[in-house]
């Protein structure tokens, strides 16, 4: 199969902007629970979808004594918090347009992101915020308001907005039509320069109302999830809408490190996350269970686990394997259900491949991960697996309303109800991702008989060695990140005789590790990178990511840097994708030693 397209469910209406999702959810259940902010004694209080509607309002009102004007643009630095939401459907209600800026943006990137969308206004969370955008102040005389969260600014714009008229903000509401901007959400600039992505009010209205059927098991009345992932990028931001349009509560909790409490309080029903987390979840509980001497039963109830899910989607399980899970169950599985809160039966991930393995631990645990598909310019999800329709392994089949396509070198082209108006500003790099209507996704992929998809690298990514072989980087670096000890992995080869590596340590699991295997815990990232028994584990991960490929593909040499790559560093985008062409010029003297003849102790593999 080369195409698919899923006739939406809900019909469409061009009439209707994103304010509406709320005004049906108001309609709907107006004392129903929404949101939940958490408490000082670690509890958590429920805003009801009336109270909520009560503080959009009030706040769109202060917007517009402010001097917010119809279609002005508003930036908006934040980490992930309930605020978020609220101005979000404020600055709809006062019909402006919200820009996003990312909270770990630099300076430069800010005064970017202000200047090229013509943003007038901005609001920013915190003072350390404040201060990066005052560095580059001088170059934005068009920002001529700017707000503060940590100064109360919210509160002194909801008191002077009494005098504005309901009437007025609903003139201001109901303004937006379908087609109209909703909001500008810059790529993460891992390929080049960030570009606005034209996000329109039908692209939300109609994604919403029909995903909310398609996911219906995971969004039904009564559902939950704790937001921990930048509400800045697509894939929060779309869950955090559809939450409002189908009723579920979400709570809020930007630091990761105080997420395991958080899930154990707040008790979500499904949560939201990249694969990266999942992967923590299990390499944790992994190592946890080698500190304790209970290693072998963890792999032994890993196993488990995989065999029973493969032999669920088989259609048999054998008595013995039942025993053994029932066992495993109140051993292992229980406990780290409990360390997710207790009541997750859905997990929803996206941003990159998942890998089938942890598919199916997740699945016998009674996680149901629901992986999908998208990018910023297809609002998010294009593709999900979605309950009734579930294959590990793939990113699922069109969500209602969207097609797929496979070119012929490859290349996934969507189209439909999610995909984007275009790129801001930018009419010539516009035209060029687009063929009739069909979006070029830049990603390779193909279609399965049954139209599930499932995503094989990046276009612009493959590396085609010395040789002429084409290699796909990330068939070998998602095995190689799966492991407790590495942080990232980037391939290298193109044009080079054989496929080489460079690979990061994990700061936050390398010092359970190092303690769990004899080794001091205190060495630092470049003490650790000469470890012979670091860079035997890491070997150890080559190799096996090896056997997933042909020889042609596999890595001969790898780098293990005493650094890591991060956000700050440059060399990660928000959502901790790696920028391949930055990491591939700084440290291309790494590179190139790697085919100059590289010490053993870096890592000669043993399938060289």
């Amino acid at each position: 199969m080369n195409e698919i397209f899923v006739p939406a469910v809900v019909p469409a209406d061009p009439e209707a902007n994103a304010t509406d999702l709320l005004v049906d959810r108001l309609a709907a259940t107006p004392d129903a629970p929404l949101f939940a902010l958490p408490t000082a004694d670690g509890g958590w209080a429920d805003v009801s979808t009336a109270e909520f509607h009560r503080q959009v309002v009030a706040l769109a009102k202060g917007l517009i004594a402010a001097g917010i004007q119809p279609g002005d643009k508003i930036g908006f630095i934040c980490r992930t918090r309930y605020e978020w939401t609220l101005i979000d459907f404020a600055t709809w209600f006062a019909g402006a347009v919200l820009v996003p800026v990312y909270e770990t943006s630099a300076p430069a990137q800010i005064a970017y992101t202000l200047t090229d969308s013509g943003a007038t206004a901005l609001i920013v969370e915190s003072a350390e915020h404040f201060a990066r955008f005052d560095e580059v102040r001088a170059e934005l005389p068009q920002v001529s308001k700017v707000w503060q969260l940590g100064l109360g600014d919210l509160d002194k714009l909801v008191a002077g907005g009494t005098a504005v008229t309901d009437e007025e903000v609903e003139t201001r509401r109901t303004a937006a039509k379908g087609s109209d901007l909703a909001t500008l959400i810059y790529t993460s600039g891992s390929t080049g320069t960030p570009k606005g992505c034209i996000l329109t009010h039908s692209n939300f209205v109609e994604l919403c109302r029909n995903a909310a059927v398609s996911m219906k098991e995971v969004v039904a009345p009564g559902s939950s999830t704790l937001l921990f992932i930048t509400t800045a990028h697509v894939f929060a931001r779309f869950i955090a809408i559809l939450g409002v349009h189908a009723g579920v509560k979400v709570g809020h909790q930007a630091d990761t490190k105080q997420l395991l409490p958080a899930l154990g309080s707040f008790k979500p029903s499904f949560l939201l996350a990249v694969p990266r987390v999942f992967e923590k979840v299990y390499n944790s509980a992994e190592q946890k269970a080698a500190a304790g001497g209970k290693d072998k039963i963890f792999h032994k109830a890993a196993d488990v686990a995989i065999a029973h899910s493969k032999a669920l989607d088989a259609g048999h399980v054998p008595f013995g394997l039942k025993l053994q899970f029932a066992l495993f169950d109140k051993l292992v599985y229980g406990k780290l259900r409990e360390a997710m809160g207790g009541n997750v039966t859905y997990a929803v991930s996206g941003s990159a491949p998942l890998g089938s393995r942890l598919g199916h631990f997740f699945r016998s645990l009674g996680v149901q991960i629901l992986e999908g598909y998208g990018l910023t310019e297809t609002t998010a999800p294009a593709t999900v697996n979605v309950v009734s329709k579930f294959k590990i392994g793939t990113v699922g089949t069109p969500l209602p309303g969207v097609g797929i396509r496979i070119a012929d070198d490859g290349e996934v082209l969507v189209k439909g109800i999610d995909v984007f108006a275009g790129y801001w500003n930018k009419p010539e790099e516009t035209a060029a991702v687009f063929t009739d209507d069909w979006f070029h996704t830049g990603d390779l992929g193909a279609l399965d008989e049954e139209g599930y998809l499932t995503i094989t690298g990046r276009k612009k990514e493959i590396i085609v060695t010395a040789g002429g072989k084409n290699v796909a980087p990330a068939a070998l670096e998602d095995p190689i990140r799966a492991n407790p000890i590495v942080g990232q992995v980037v391939v290298v080869g193109d044009q080079k005789p054989f496929i080489s590596a460079l690979i990061t340590l994990d700061p936050e699991m390398l010092p359970v590790w190092l303690a769990n295997n004899g080794e001091s815990a205190e060495l630092s990232l470049a003490q650790a990178a000469q470890n012979p028994k670091v860079i035997a584990e890491v070997q150890r991960a080559v190799d096996l990511a090896n056997t997933k490929v042909s020889r042609a593909e596999s890595i001969r040499k790898f780098q293990i840097l005493g650094t890591e790559f991060t956000e700050d560093s440059g060399h990660l985008t928000p959502k901790m994708s790696i920028k391949r062409a930055v990491i591939t010029k700084d440290f291309a003297s790494e590179i190139e030693a790697l085919y100059a003849g590289a010490p053993i102790t870096q890592g000669i593999s043993v399938t060289g």
